[in-house]
């Protein structure tokens, strides 16, 4: 009988995110021919609006893979044997980067900052000084390890200055964030599908730039699920090179409609909202000994962690906040873990479903 009482679901975990009732029934409907004209035009309808989120008029790849194959495919497209990278990176994600590079087998020169703060352009102006022969930065934007948003577009710029390309992981930015890739020179921007996109897991969206282009055409290192010239070729029929994951395209097709209805200035602003609801309320829980972990200046839009007191049980928290009030939110990753929790505001989402966390939170931590 528990199961039965139990309160209505809000997921608020940094991604799967929920599914818009639209969404999860174009996610249920009969398989396709993916071979299919019917199938081609749902693939040039998603990567349209894709591009029209995104604020790109380069190509974008459709990949079925988590954000990681997307990340995979990146270091993969770009590099060459020997060759020296830049990882900057300030948490568990952007550390999965440098982590893919240096099993790729190449050199990686690490920029880091203390969890909670942003990336220095600075440091990594100094470490392409360092390393001249290092002309490729791999970089996370928005880091949901730590909810901190780094200043993406001073890194490019700093990265483009000393003649590198910049591969960003926009995962938990693009759809949420305004993230203009041209006007940015993102040379390769990486997104997944179950995050602010509304869709399920299943695929990583891979924008590359005419720069990366040329560069993917002289890179040695090896590939063949995650090629982009496999990718863009197969695309330009109306295709994928191999079988695509047809539910979380239909889905995401159905969702990209939805969001391209808004508009990227209304949803942009919706997560404005959400992140200010969200801090605002861990704010009126100092009391119990809670306090926003990212410095203020680069708080992220998309994730919100939160610094625990010493000894709270963190795992009970959780449970009860999911028993008792049918809210999930995540734990802390790596050096985090069992120090913070991380609220995910992305997606599906506005400030009155933020409210509703803190409410159910400050009903848990009240005596």
């Amino acid at each position: 009988g528990k199961e039965l009482n139990r309160p209505k679901t809000q997921l608020r975990i940094p991604g799967p995110t929920p599914l818009p009732d639209a969404v999860r029934e174009a996610t249920g409907r009969q398989m396709i021919n993916h071979r299919s004209p019917e199938f081609a035009q749902i693939l040039a309808e998603t990567i349209t609006a894709m591009q029209t989120i995104l604020q790109t008029t380069h190509d974008v790849l459709l990949m079925s893979c988590s954000g990681s194959g997307g990340m995979e495919a990146a270091v993969a497209n770009l590099c060459s044997t020997g060759d020296e990278v830049i990882a900057a990176h300030a948490g568990v994600f952007g550390g999965r980067f440098a982590a893919i590079a240096e099993a790729y087998g190449l050199t990686v020169h690490h920029v880091t900052a203390p969890d909670g703060q942003a990336l220095d352009p600075v440091r990594i102006a100094e470490s392409f000084v360092a390393h001249p022969r290092a002309k490729t930065l791999f970089v996370t934007h928005n880091e949901s390890s730590t909810g901190v948003v780094h200043d993406l577009r001073a890194i490019a710029e700093t990265a483009h200055r000393h003649g590198a390309l910049v591969a960003a992981d926009c995962i938990t930015s693009t759809a949420a964030l305004d993230v203009p890739l041209d006007e940015w020179g993102i040379d390769v921007a990486v997104s997944a599908s179950q995050k602010a996109w509304m869709a399920p897991p299943g695929m990583a969206m891979v924008a590359v730039s005419p720069r990366a282009w040329q560069r993917a055409k002289t890179a040695t290192l090896p590939r063949f699920y995650f090629d982009f010239a496999k990718h863009r070729d197969a695309q330009a029929q109306g295709q994928t090179p191999a079988t695509p994951a047809l539910p979380t395209l239909t889905g995401l097709h159905c969702a990209l409609r939805m969001l391209v209805a808004e508009g990227l200035p209304a949803i942009v602003a919706r997560h404005r909202a959400a992140a200010e609801a969200c801090r605002a309320d861990i704010g009126d829980l100092a009391e119990y000994g809670l306090r926003l972990f990212a410095e203020p200046t680069h708080a992220s839009n998309t994730v919100t962690a939160v610094a625990l007191p010493d000894g709270m049980d963190v795992a009970r928290l959780l449970a009860r906040l999911e028993e008792e009030h049918g809210v999930i939110v995540a734990g802390g990753l790596g050096r985090q873990a069992g120090k913070i929790i991380r609220i995910g505001h992305l997606g599906h989402v506005t400030a009155a479903d933020m409210d509703a966390v803190g409410a159910a939170l400050r009903a848990v931590l009240s005596p």
